[in-house]
Formats: C-alpha cells, structure tokens, sequence
C-alpha cells in the first residue's frame, strides 16, 4: 500500500461527521430530485410521454456529469487556495445546484426543466469528485472506518433517509425543490466547516505519471492500460451494474407503485416512506458497523461482492409473491446489500487506485458509477416497460446486480 501523498490528515472526530453529513446532503437532495420530484413533474408536464423522458433526461444528464465529474476531479487535485484543493469547488457547486433546484422548481414546460436539471446535474458533480477525496484525509487504518462514514451513513441518508422526506413534497413540487437545494448547499457549508481543510498554497501539483514527457496528449497518459489499472477499472464496473440492478427499481419506485401495484398517488407515497425507511435503518445501521469491522478483519472484497447478492434477491421478491409483503422484503435484502456495499465500496476503490497522486481524479470518475447507472438504468425500462412490463424490469435488476457482485469477485490482491 502506497503513503498517503497529500501530507494531511484530519482528526476522526471531525472528518466522520463531515463524510456523513456532506454525502447525505447532496445525494439525498439529488436522488429525491432524480427519482421523485423529475418524474413527477414530467407526469405533471407530458404525462403520455413519462417513460422515455425520464430516459431522455437521465442520458443527457449522464453524459455530462461524465465529463464534470472528471473536470472537477482533475482541477481539484490542481487546486491551490487558503482553504484546500476541495473545499472552493464543493462550494461553488453546492451554491450552483441550490440555484438549479430553485429554477426548476418554476417549470411550466419539459424544455426548461430540461435545461434547469442539466446545470444542476453538472453543478453537483463539482461537489461529488472533490467531497470523496476527503476520506484520503483518514489515516490509512482508518480508512475503512471514513469510507463507511461517506457510504454507509452517508449515502443511508442520501438514498433512503431523505426520500422518506421527499415523498412527502410529492403534492408540493416547488417547495420540495426549493428545499432540497437549500439542504445541499448547508448541508456542504457544514461538513466543510468541520474539515477545515488546511491551507495547501504551496504544495506540489500531482503529475501524471508516464515513463517518457510525451509530444502529443494521450488518452493512456490519463487512465493507464489494464496491467496497471485492472483492478480499478473491476471496481468501476461492478459498481456500474450493481447500480443499474438497484436503480432499475429505485428509479421508478413511483411508476411501479402507481403501475404495476395501482395505487393512488397517496397510496403510493406511504408506500415509498416505508420502503425508505427500511432501507435507511438497514443501511445506517451496516454503515456505523462495517466500516470498523472491515478494519478490524481486514476485508473488503468479499463483503462488498456478497452484499450484491441481497440486492438482487430484493429484486425477485417483487416479481415472485407480487404483493405488500414483497415490498418489505425488497426494502429488507436491498436495504442490506446496498448498505454493506455503500459503506466498503470506496475503501475498496482506495486500495486499487492507479495513481495514489491523483485521488480526486480517480474517485471521481469512480463516482461517475453512482450517475451512470442513472442513465443506463432509464434506457433499458424504456426498452424493456413497453414490451414485457415491469416484471422484465425486477428480473433485470436481479441480472445485473448478480453481474457486478462476480465482477469484485475477480479484484486480485484484495481479501
């Protein structure tokens, strides 16, 4: 294992509540926007067409916070300020992703929630690549304790926590808009306060590390080829179709209760709680536990590749007994793989990073994992509803969540 580059680290006591406290904001404000609030304000504004616009805004929105997320990354590992490499961009990104929310939240028309949601999804990314970075700051025996801190209560929060919230603004898109942006942006306020990220004026700017100054920029100058990077690009992958396994049903939680169980909106929206608030307290409870376990046992693969089997299980409930119950038990399995795998998933990416100079970089484009599958997601319901209905859905998300834990599997050097 490489020395920690970046020459700093923060005291546990403030670095644990920010890794919670910053991810919980900006991803709960997110998935409440992306899976509640767009969908319905999509059924608001074109509902014949809800289906392929979801896919249409999810693609679009995936392609550019591709190419933010790596922006962001590569400028925050170049940072230099009074207040650390991170902290300015987590700031002007959360300030921009409020301004997005509020402007959504006045749509009268999909063309200009189009727009107002592209420059909110991109805003977020100059929080997400840079935010992730801060776990480098932990200790390195402490490093799985940081990552479940960030992915396991954080994202407990971020996924399950506030959607509980969320559904509640179902029938108050405008305020429920409004707010979660103001939640982003003091939710980043906050966890920056509390790293304090020190000074860096001064410091080394990172490199990329290649045997000979090339005369031509290379795109193998900036992710090196499989010998070197195998490991972290399994890592990538697994963790892209676990999440396209998981958001195949999370996406579309409200379509499926309204279309495949016929409920009301009401009906729906209790629905949506409970299952939320399972998987919260699974997901919470797997991230203050985990993270220390894993440091203390010192494995990391193997939790991380099993916990996709849960989620897959998850998926098959639905589809097998089709009833209340099978919600509870997908919100249970789900709840529990998706909880250890948030909470070890980063400590893993930590471990196989190509370029320990150029963490930010690399985590972020990892991160890129948790926006893809948004898109990809959204692409094959919209191939798949029309043609054998939500049921080929369930079974897709058992395929690909099954896909990404065999993926882990095949990390070498890693127990």
């Amino acid at each position: 294992m490489e020395k920690k580059t970046n020459g700093t680290t923060i005291p546990l006591i403030r670095l644990l509540p920010a890794l919670a406290i910053g991810p919980s904001t900006w991803l709960g404000s997110y998935m409440v926007a992306s899976s509640l609030f767009i969908p319905a304000m999509l059924q608001r504004l074109d509902s014949s067409n809800k289906i392929s616009l979801v896919a249409i805004f999810s693609t679009c929105a995936m392609i550019l916070c591709a190419i933010a997320n790596m922006i962001a990354g590569y400028l925050s590992d170049r940072t230099h300020s009074r207040f650390g490499a991170r902290t300015p961009w987590i700031m002007g990104g959360a300030t921009v992703f409020a301004l997005g929310m509020f402007f959504a939240s006045f749509s009268t028309n999909v063309t200009w929630l189009f727009v107002t949601w592209m420059i909110t999804a991109v805003a977020l990314q100059f929080i997400v690549a840079p935010m992730v970075a801060w776990i480098d700051f932990a200790e390195e025996k402490h490093q799985g304790t940081a990552s479940s801190a960030y992915g396991g209560v954080g994202m407990a929060f971020g996924n399950n926590g506030f959607a509980v919230i969320g559904a509640l603004f179902l029938g108050r898109l405008k305020a429920g808009f409004i707010i979660f942006g103001l939640l982003c942006f003091f939710g980043s306020l906050i966890a920056s306060i509390l790293v304090r990220e020190p000074s860096n004026i001064g410091q080394e700017t990172p490199t990329v590390k290649t045997d000979k100054q090339p005369k031509h920029f290379k795109l193998s100058d900036l992710f090196p080829g499989w010998s070197q990077g195998g490991n972290y690009y399994l890592t990538l992958l697994g963790k892209t179709f676990l999440g396209i396994g998981n958001f195949l049903i999370s996406g579309y939680l409200l379509y499926i209760m309204e279309d495949y169980f016929h409920k009301s909106t009401h009906a729906a929206s209790t629905s949506i709680q409970v299952i939320n608030t399972i998987m919260f307290v699974f997901a919470l409870v797997l991230g203050l536990i985990a993270g220390p376990l894993s440091d203390k046992f010192r494995l990391v693969k193997w939790p991380v590749a099993l916990s996709s089997i849960f989620v897959g299980l998850g998926a098959l409930s639905i589809i097998l007994l089709r009833n209340e119950f099978s919600l509870i038990l997908y919100a249970v399995l789900a709840g529990f793989g998706m909880g250890l795998w948030n909470s070890l998933d980063n400590r893993l990416n930590l471990m196989v990073l190509p370029d320990k100079n150029r963490v930010a970089f690399f985590l972020g484009v990892y991160n890129l994992a948790n926006s893809l599958p948004q898109a990809i997601a959204p692409i094959i319901a919209a191939i798949l509803i029309p043609i054998s209905g939500y049921s080929a859905v369930f079974i897709g998300a058992f395929l690909f969540a099954a896909v990404g834990g065999i993926l882990i599997l095949f990390v070498k050097n890693v127990k």
